[in-house]
């Protein structure tokens, strides 16, 4: 066979091993997203976490400049040598696709959140109902803490840089409870295309290749503590949406520092809030009115920034990244993000917020 052709059929080769894999989800947890994953993160995350720049953003704005001239290399040529093009096409994707696994996605394979916590995924209406009250109570409580006044938004104080170190509060609480939240080794940075995030409508993303953390830094601060908790929990292995909420969410509500429990207390109302406004508007307002104007203040602060960038930029990226998590079993796609309010509904039946 010639060499041109064992690229390309190695990544058919990828595509079919995938197809197996979910079956297998102990063996991913016990032999990879525990063992091999954890070796191969902490190594990079050591090397690099130190770096105070974006490592992975470099090297991905190199690669970007690479294809575009390759591309105009070839672009006298793409008709007559169009087979040969391909096959190398094919060859550097099945590269690209094989390391990425190899570094972070097979951890799309492992066994499921809660399975690992022996939490439930249902709930019912009447109990969403009770726990989005209580939500409510609760971030009521710190938001008067915090601003003295109920109709004052919360301004955070911290700088984005503090926020990433004293995220690791929250986390070494978490691990107390289960040790396999322990994170280690701090690698979260800025990231060096944060306008470009913003516009695709992204609050930041984990480089697979690198291990870094990436936080969109153009995001109001009193959501970035959740928002790095959240890309800090896809470092530790976990590559579910909904599971980086919930884990984002526990990091931040266990934190000993208030504006970080409202930053997770608040995120997790306003997912709430969103479900009863598209189930029973009559519920939401009655809801609504319980919530204190300042949160709501927050919110609307978080809608003017999205919506000034929202252009069909956003769009275009939610339906690729919605395809793209299908594809990586994820068959809730975009709507994924939301699904962590299960996790949260039952883990919280039996525990005070």
């Amino acid at each position: 066979m010639k060499s041109k052709y064992i690229l390309p059929l190695f990544l058919l080769i990828q595509i079919i091993f995938l197809k197996i894999l979910p079956f297998f989800p102990d063996f991913v947890e016990g032999a990879y997203s525990n063992n091999f994953y954890i070796r191969i993160s902490n190594f990079l995350r050591t090397a690099l976490g130190k770096i105070p720049f974006s490592v992975g953003d470099c090297i991905y704005a190199i690669l970007i400049i690479s294809i575009v001239s390759w591309f105009w290399k070839i672009r006298k040529t793409w008709k007559t040598d169009w087979k040969d093009n391909l096959l190398t096409i094919l060859g550097k994707v099945s590269v690209f696709y094989f390391f990425f696994h190899l570094l972070w996605a097979f951890n799309y394979y492992r066994e499921p959140l809660f399975q690992k916590m022996e939490i439930k995924k249902e709930y019912t209406d009447t109990e969403l109902l009770a726990f989005t009250k209580r939500l409510i109570v609760k971030t009521n409580e710190i938001q008067l803490q915090l601003t003295k006044n109920e109709s004052s938004k919360v301004i955070f104080p911290y700088t984005q840089k503090e926020v990433f170190q004293m995220n690791l509060n929250g986390y070494n609480n978490l691990a107390k409870e289960y040790p396999y939240f322990k994170y280690k080794t701090l690698s979260v940075k800025k990231s060096l295309f944060s306008i470009p995030l913003t516009y695709m409508g992204f609050g930041g993303y984990l480089n697979p290749f690198t291990n870094e953390a990436q936080v969109n830094d153009l995001l109001p601060m009193y959501n970035f503590p959740l928002t790095s908790a959240h890309e800090m929990a896809h470092q530790m292995g976990f590559a579910s949406e909904s599971e980086c909420n919930f884990i984002g969410v526990l990091a931040s509500v266990k934190n000993d520092n208030l504006y970080y429990q409202y930053s997770g207390y608040s995120f997790a109302l306003r997912y709430c809030l969103g479900i009863w406004q598209y189930k029973n508007e009559k519920i939401f307002e009655k809801l609504k009115k319980q919530t204190h104007t300042g949160i709501l203040k927050n919110y609307q602060e978080s809608h003017d920034f999205w919506k000034k960038y929202d252009t069909f930029i956003d769009e275009g990226f939610h339906i690729f990244y919605d395809n793209f998590l299908k594809t990586n079993n994820q068959k809730d796609g975009m709507e994924s993000y939301s699904k962590f309010i299960d996790l949260m509904v039952n883990y919280y039946k039996t525990r005070s917020l």
